[in-house]
């Protein structure tokens, strides 16, 4: 074999006048082989230690075929000062299109996410979680915010979001459904009417595009001025489901950008008035655990229904969230995202708690009266479990030097907003309630919380007092409690410790009572003390003076007489006809007889003594 040959033939003896044709084919490229193989021993002549002809040659056979035979990206013979210059390459320009390095881009995207959400506790399940909000400077540089948004919640007095609104916020801007649970006063609804303003960008006619729901009139009423104040600046339409609005509007025509209502009035817009909700492209449900109970869930399932829109988003807030309202939710959502702030179903840490034993009804209010002659710091909010007791509670007090109101569902809305008018403006100190506002309603600086009746569950009481301490604010809450509540104590003692309060330790070694309502019958609110020889009888007779003292409170006497006077009188007419017109029966007696006579006598004698 010649000495020029490819090395491809070394090692192997051909007859050349057998495959002279074969051999003559190659002849042409002989010279660039020859060129390739200069340039390869130029590379390659830091690594050549030549000994003797015979081993130079194969080093240089085999350096060719490794500078012949490389594939980008792949070494067939892996030299090592060759691949750490490629990684040195790599480092320094790295390549865009590298899975690898995208992969470990998000992996450190991942993490520095992970302690984000630890600095701020926040707890999150679900697949591609969006990245939590740094602050609302984001919300243009990630989403696109209109400007008119930012300027509104820097004239509102946000600065930075909470950490609610940290987490939630970008999950529905990117498309996600989502129940949160964070304590209350944390911001829920910032959290949830900002991403639906930035989602709907500009005012439309073309049907109801937002639905949000509240299970009471009073928060139903908050979240649409709070979202006629973040929506400043465009010409959104806002509106609120109120008794005129079933009666009077047509909802064939009907059309708005935001609808905020509570569930009966909706679900009696859809049956009778036929209102339309298949645009709906956001459906929030505020305080969802209430809305979820037996009562409203029917309700709820006819708006869900009604909801049609295959391209909904629905979300769900509230500061409870039980194991049935999460089952429910994960049955009707799809990939949704769980968001959790805190310990689940907690109360807020800015609320100094404190359990009080009052013994009795008479010993509540006592001790109601002392706090207030020590030190009375209003605005105070005071619950109770019934309409019934709440006017008992307020007929005790309205006689005495405070402020107080009181407000239930047995007063018109027109009554219960000015009520609670009244109580933000000041005008009221001490506001008497039933658990009708005990959700969602948020009273700026409420200084204490008062349960005068033991909370029915641990999520009443959690909500309770959530109206105090709001916005990172402090506040207090006072709970009296009786004999008959003890069974029930360990319930709420655990919510307290949950949240950094101290609890004695009789309580914690109580047995766990499972309860559903506790509502006891208790004892009428009065500050009478009883008697030892106090029996039923008087107690029936207090009861009967009642409406004759209102009684006396009447309208002016007319001209004429009423018609129950009118009745009295003739019935004392025809009494005393009856007495001197009675007919003498034959069966009278010898002595009525001479009465009669005497009395005849005595008419005729008088009748002479005129004559004479």
């Amino acid at each position: 074999m010649e000495k020029g040959a490819s090395f491809l033939f070394a090692g192997i003896h051909f007859d050349k006048k057998r495959f002279a044709a074969d051999f003559s084919r190659f002849e042409g490229k002989k010279e660039s082989d020859d060129v390739i193989e200069g340039l390869s021993n130029i590379a390659n002549s830091d690594f050549e230690v030549i000994e003797d002809s015979t081993h130079s040659e194969k080093r240089k056979r085999k350096r060719k075929s490794a500078a012949t035979e490389s594939v980008e990206g792949f070494s067939v013979f892996k030299d090592s000062k060759l691949t750490v210059a490629a990684s040195v390459n790599e480092e320094n320009h790295p390549s865009e299109n590298d899975p690898s390095e995208e992969r470990k881009e998000f992996h450190r995207k991942l993490e520095r996410d992970a302690l984000f959400r630890k600095k701020y506790n926040i707890h999150v399940s679900g697949n591609n979680v969006p990245s939590p909000l740094q602050n609302f400077a984001e919300l243009s540089t990630r989403y696109e915010c209109d400007p008119y948004i930012l300027h509104n919640l820097v004239e509102l007095g946000f600065k930075e979001p909470t950490p609610i609104q940290r987490q939630a916020i970008p999950v529905l801007l990117s498309g996600r459904e989502c129940f949160a649970c964070a304590p209350t006063g944390s911001g829920k609804t910032l959290a949830f009417l900002c991403p639906v303003l930035m989602k709907l960008k500009d005012p439309s006619k073309e049907g109801i595009r937002a639905v949000i729901l509240c299970p009471t009139r009073e928060l139903a009423s908050q979240t649409t001025r709070e979202c006629k104040k973040l929506a400043k600046g465009k010409k959104f339409s806002i509106k609120l489901v109120t008794k005129e609005v079933i009666r009077h509007a047509d909802f064939s025509k009907f059309s708005c950008d935001v609808l905020i209502s509570t569930p009966l009035r909706l679900r009696l817009a859809i049956r009778k008035k036929k209102i339309d909700l298949c645009r709906v492209e956001h459906l929030v449900l505020d305080e969802s655990d209430k809305l979820f109970e037996l009562g409203l869930l029917k309700q709820i399932d006819t708006i869900v229904k009604a909801c049609s829109n295959p391209s909904i988003v629905r979300s769900l807030f509230s500061a409870t969230l039980p194991d049935f309202v999460e089952d429910l939710a994960r049955s009707v959502m799809h990939d949704a995202v769980r968001v959790i702030v805190g310990r689940k179903n907690t109360a807020s840490e800015t609320v100094k708690q404190k359990l009080v034993f009052a013994g009795s009804e008479e010993g509540k209010l006592l001790a109601l009266r002392q706090s207030f002659s020590e030190s009375l710091n209003p605005p105070v909010l005071i619950f109770v479990q019934s309409k019934e007791r709440a006017k008992d509670l307020y007929g005790e007090l309205a006689f005495e030097n405070i402020k107080v109101n009181v407000i239930h569902s047995d007063l018109s809305e027109i009554e219960r907003e000015n009520v609670v008018y009244d109580f933000r403006a000041g005008k009221t100190w001490v506001l008497i309630a039933t658990d009708v506002i005990a959700r969602g309603m948020d009273f700026k600086g409420v200084n204490c919380v008062i349960n005068y009746d033991f909370p029915d569950s641990a999520s009443a009481y959690i909500h309770r007092i959530g109206r105090s301490g709001r916005a990172g604010r402090s506040g207090e809450a006072i709970t009296f409690y009786t004999d008959e509540d003890i069974p029930f104590l360990r319930n709420i003692a655990n919510v307290m410790s949950a949240s950094g309060c101290e609890v004695p330790s009789w309580i914690t070694e109580l047995q766990k009572k499972k309860w559903k309502k506790h509502r006891p019958k208790r004892d009428s609110i009065s500050n009478k003390p009883k008697d030892d020889g106090d029996t039923e009888q008087p107690k029936k007779k207090s009861k009967k003076r009642r409406p004759k003292r209102d009684s006396i409170v009447t309208k002016p006497k007319g001209d004429g007489d009423s018609e129950l006077q009118k009745k009295k009188s003739k019935k004392h007419r025809l009494e005393g006809d009856s007495i001197q017109n009675k007919p003498k029966d034959e069966g009278d007696t010898e002595q009525q007889k001479k009465k009669s006579k005497k009395c005849k006598l005595k008419r005729d004698s008088i009748s002479n003594q005129t004559k004479g």
